[in-house]
C-alpha cells in the first residue's frame, strides 16, 4: 500500500515539475530579449523603447551599396555586369553597379558618376538627363537599391532577408511579402530592432490594433531586424507534447509496477 501511495506521490510531483517547466518554455523562446523588453499585453498600438526619432522617409546612398540600373526601352542595356537578385532570391534581367569609395558609380557610355548622397529618385532623373544628352533614344531609366533589406525571423511564413525594392516600404508591405504571420504567432509581441546594434532602438507594434497601422516608425529602415514570437499556448503545447513522448512509457512502466505489486501482495 505504501508503495502504491510512493508511486502515485512520485508522478504527481513529476507533473508539476513538468507544468513549471513548461510555463519557462515561452520566454526560453524569445528571441533577441532585452533589459528593456516590456509586457506585451499591455501595449495597444506602438510603443517604442530608445525613440531615436523618424528614420529617412527616403533611404540616402552610401558607399558600397549596390545599385541595379536599368534601360526599360533597351534590355540590352549594361547586360556585361551581375544580375541582382529580388526579394524572393530570383535573378532579374537587372545588373547591378557597386558604389565606390569615392561616391560614385560606373556605368555604360556614361562613366563614373557622382551618386551619394542622394536617394534613388534623385539618382533616377539624374541618370535619366545624362543618357539623353548622351542621345539615346528615349531612355526610360530604373534605379533601385539591391542591399537594402531587413530581416524577418519567428513567427513568419516565410523567415529570411527581403529587400527594400521601393521608397517607404511598410511593415505591412513586407509582411505580405512574406506571406503574412503563422496560426501560432502572437500579434501583440511585434517587435523592430533598429539602428546601433550595441544601442537599438526597439519598437513594440499590437498587430491586433488596426490603428498602429498609423505610425510613421513602422516605414521600414535598412538593417531593421523584425521579430514575431509564438503565443504562450503554442508553446506551452509544444512543451508538453514532448515532455508526453518522454511520459508515455513511463506510465506504461508505472501502471505495469502498480498491477504487478497488486497482484503480488
Amino acid at each position: 500500500m505504501q508503495k502504491t501511495i510512493y508511486i502515485k506521490n512520485s508522478l504527481l510531483i513529476f507533473t508539476i515539475l513538468l507544468l513549471l517547466s513548461a510555463c519557462s518554455a515561452r520566454k526560453e523562446k524569445t528571441l533577441f530579449n532585452a533589459s528593456t523588453d516590456i509586457v506585451t499585453d499591455t501595449i495597444k498600438q506602438v510603443y517604442v523603447v530608445n525613440d531615436q526619432g523618424l528614420g529617412d522617409l527616403y533611404y540616402k546612398i552610401k558607399v558600397n551599396d549596390i545599385l541595379a540600373v536599368r534601360n526599360v526601352q533597351n534590355k540590352e542595356f549594361g547586360s556585361t555586369s551581375s544580375t541582382a537578385a529580388s526579394s524572393s532570391g530570383s535573378a532579374t534581367n537587372v545588373t547591378a553597379y557597386p558604389v565606390d569609395n569615392d561616391g560614385k558609380v560606373n556605368l555604360p557610355a556614361i562613366g563614373k558618376i557622382a551618386v551619394a548622397g542622394l536617394t534613388r529618385k534623385e539618382v533616377t532623373a539624374k541618370l535619366q538627363a545624362i543618357y539623353e544628352e548622351k542621345q539615346l533614344v528615349d531612355p526610360i531609366i530604373e534605379v533601385s537599391i539591391v542591399n537594402v533589406k531587413v530581416t524577418l525571423l519567428g513567427e513568419f511564413m516565410k523567415q529570411g532577408n527581403f529587400l527594400l525594392e521601393r521608397d517607404n516600404t511598410t511593415l505591412i508591405d513586407i509582411l505580405g511579402e512574406a506571406g503574412g504571420i503563422t496560426k501560432t504567432a502572437d500579434p501583440k509581441t511585434l517587435k523592430i530592432i533598429r539602428g546601433d546594434r550595441s544601442n537599438p532602438e526597439i519598437i513594440y507594434v499590437n498587430l491586433n490594433d488596426i490603428n498602429s497601422l498609423a505610425s510613421k516608425k513602422l516605414i521600414l529602415q535598412n538593417n531593421d531586424i523584425i521579430v514575431l514570437q509564438p503565443t504562450k499556448s503554442s508553446v506551452l503545447g509544444e512543451k508538453l507534447q514532448s515532455f508526453n513522448n518522454i511520459i508515455q512509457p513511463l506510465l506504461v512502466v508505472i501502471n505495469l509496477a502498480v498491477l504487478i505489486f497488486t497482484f503480488t501482495r
